[in-house]
């Protein structure tokens, strides 16, 4: 095709360039006329008749008579010119329709072939594959998108309800890395990691320029609303708070563990932890590193993926080691030091600047007092918010290797508040919190 085309810009080329005497003599030497061709087309010219009808009567043309002008009498080189350039336009046109119409082709056929992949992903996995929804019947679902759950990094989620009556949670996602066929492959990753303390995926949607993922629908939202609330402790109490601790972290060590496919999730804190109707924790917004580019709150820079506050040292700079499954163990253990203060951990109105980190000054307390006695707590509860305060304090070691594993998190639970030893002190990694 490209041949055809340096062709024809080599004819234009002689055509503009030479002089009307040499075009005649070059269109003498090939042919007294032209033909094009392509796969629809088919264009023929000639200086004399190609084409004599039966019984034709034979036309004799007389010559031209003296008396007419010079300027208007036709000659064998105006003749030859003209039938140049008409043979270097057919010779364009044929080419640039020929190429229009492989270049329609080739996006016809890529996309109709990823059409098919996707369908056949799905297919592959029969019952075990997310069920694909229309935009159409997402607006219908949400009503309109009428009742917003709330906005993140990765999307918009809305309330909706399926056919069948069931309530479910619809994202739509935003600032998408992928094509069709990646978002439908991390969707049925998404969809086969099943666990009691991870979200279940319901379905999808995959339109032109619309993208959700429908989600199970939890009644009492997400964790943060809860432990940051003035009467935290009141309202869940230091049980339920526990049991919340350490469905979390079976969570997360199914996710780095137990399922197919090792996941980090890059953003644990307590907006993505969803609580049930029996306020059992649920892991929310797994696997969206891949889908999705962070809006600038997420410190997107230079690759780094997570939530002010909660993001491991190594993820800010590689300097403090390499990225792992330990970075999610990291921002577990502030978010865990915030169920147990029930306060952001960096805090700037407060009276004593000793507590305004409050890592720093739960440390103290541990190290110096032995005890939480300045909670004003019973006993029995001061030895749960001890051994969560522990735990958290050798999560967010600032080498990597200093902390333990999601594992090894779950066993520590099991000790007793007396049996955990306080970690070494430590600069406490607080450059962007």
């Amino acid at each position: 095709m490209d041949s055809r085309l340096a062709l024809a810009a080599v004819v234009c080329a002689i055509v503009l360039c030479a002089t009307p005497a040499a075009l005649a003599q070059t269109v003498q030497v090939w042919t007294r006329g032209g033909r094009a061709y392509s796969l629809t087309c088919y264009t023929r010219f000639e200086v004399v008749p190609f084409y004599r009808p039966p019984n034709a009567t034979s036309l004799v043309v007389a010559a031209a008579s003296p008396a007419t002008p010079p300027a208007l009498q036709p000659t064998e080189s105006g003749v030859s010119t003209i039938a140049a350039v008409l043979l270097v336009m057919s010779c364009i046109i044929v080419v640039v329709k020929s190429r229009s119409r492989a270049k329609f082709e080739m996006i016809i056929g890529k996309n109709s072939n990823r059409k098919e992949n996707i369908e056949e992903l799905l297919d592959n996995y029969g019952s075990l594959a997310p069920k694909r929804y229309k935009y159409s019947q997402l607006k219908d679902m949400t009503g309109s998108f009428s009742e917003k759950l709330g906005e993140g990094g990765y999307g918009t989620v809305y309330k909706g309800t399926l056919p069948d009556g069931n309530p479910v949670a619809v994202k739509f996602l935003h600032d998408l890395t992928s094509n069709g066929e990646e978002f439908v492959n991390e969707v049925i990753s998404i969809r086969r990691t099943s666990h009691i303390n991870v979200v279940t995926l319901v379905g999808f949607c995959l339109g032109a320029s619309k993208r959700a993922l429908i989600y199970e629908y939890m009644p009492n939202g997400s964790l943060d609303k809860f432990i940051y609330a003035e009467n935290s402790k009141i309202t869940l109490g230091w049980d339920k708070l526990y049991e919340i601790a350490t469905g979390i972290a079976r969570g997360l060590e199914y996710l780095h563990r137990g399922c197919n496919t090792r996941i980090i999730h890059f953003d644990i804190k307590p907006h993505n932890i969803l609580l049930d109707h029996d306020f059992v924790p649920k892991i929310a917004d797994f696997g969206l590193a891949k889908l999705c580019n962070p809006k600038e709150s997420y410190l997107s820079m230079a690759g780094m993926r997570g939530t002010i506050g909660f993001i491991a040292p190594e993820v800010f700079s590689r300097r403090f080691g390499v990225v792992s499954t330990k970075s999610d163990v990291y921002s577990y253990g502030m978010m865990l030091l915030e169920m147990v203060g029930g306060r952001k951990n960096l805090k700037s109105s407060v009276e004593n600047p000793s507590e305004m980190y409050f890592p720093d000054w739960i440390y103290r307390c541990l190290a110096d007092l032995g005890s939480l006695h300045t909670f004003d707590m019973e006993y029995e509860t001061e030895e749960i918010a001890r051994k969560m305060a522990v735990i958290g304090l050798w999560c967010i070691q600032v080498s990597p290797n200093s902390r333990p594993t999601m594992s090894k998190v779950l066993d520590m639970f099991e000790k007793s508040a007396d049996e955990l030893e306080i970690p070494p002190k430590h600069c406490f990694y607080s450059a962007i919190q």
